[in-house]
């Protein structure tokens, strides 16, 4: 593994249930556990696929799929600051071979990848609709990757359409109360919905996250709602399901 250049308030975490490591900057980006929960939800194609991480961040959702799988991973950022420690990223855990960050526009996704012919996306877009009151105390980076003022839900479904082949999937993590406007784009660019997690911070608490899974030109039929996903017990631990993802199971 090698030695990385680190920039000043950088450090190097790691998701302990794997042995993958990352360049983060509180500062600037830090993966939370939307991207980890979003690497652990789709079925992966195991080899001679191609996967397209859009809105990578620092790589966390590429980086931690390469655990899962052994096809290619491309992976968007938009920003250069974000790509860059994605690249470090990928040269510090020697994924070289398997790992390629662009940073460029996702719209410009076709620039990369011939047209239809990716197994799935995955993709932690930015949350929130832009307005004068969301744009507040937050720093450019975080602005852009929480806030949709670079791309939106239709843009990157309409992407991911042009991208996936015929029955390719689109994952996606996002939030509960866009829940109906997602399943209509999803469904406006022929991408059918067909499972869904909802992800609650405590037990008897609201969802605060959810997870969807969609396919490119999919029947209609058969959509899951699967169990769901707690992630702190009443006193603040982990629950044994997430501990697990972090850290492995317990001895």
């Amino acid at each position: 593994m090698e030695n990385p250049h680190l920039l000043e308030n950088e450090r190097i975490d790691q998701l302990f249930s794997t042995d993958v490591k990352i360049i983060q900057n509180r500062d600037v980006f830090s993966y939370s556990i939307d991207s980890v929960l979003l690497s652990r939800f789709p079925k992966y194609p195991q080899k001679n696929g191609l996967i397209v991480d859009l809105c990578s961040g620092n790589g966390a959702v590429a980086l931690f799929a390469s655990s899962q799988t052994k096809s290619s991973i491309l992976a968007i950022e938009l920003q250069e600051r974000l790509a860059d420690m994605a690249k470090r990223s990928v040269k510090l855990n020697q994924l070289d071979q398997q790992v390629t960050v662009v940073q460029d526009d996702l719209k410009n996704l076709l620039q990369h990848v011939p047209r239809s012919q990716v197994d799935l996306i995955v993709c932690n877009p930015p949350y929130f609709k832009a307005s004068d009151t969301s744009k507040k105390n937050l720093s450019e980076h975080y602005l852009l990757a929480r806030h949709e003022i670079t791309t939106n839900l239709d843009e990157i479904c309409q992407v991911s359409q042009q991208g996936l082949k015929s029955n390719g999937r689109l994952a996606l993590v996002h939030r509960p109360d866009r829940f109906l406007e997602i399943i209509d784009t999803l469904k406006t660019y022929k991408l059918a919905p067909k499972r869904v997690q909802f992800v609650y911070p405590k037990n008897h608490k609201e969802a605060n996250m959810l997870l969807i899974e969609a396919i490119k030109d999919g029947s209609m039929d058969g959509f899951k709602i699967l169990p769901p996903l707690i992630i702190h017990k009443d006193n603040g631990d982990y629950t044994d399901e997430i501990f697990e993802i972090y850290y492995g199971k317990r001895n």
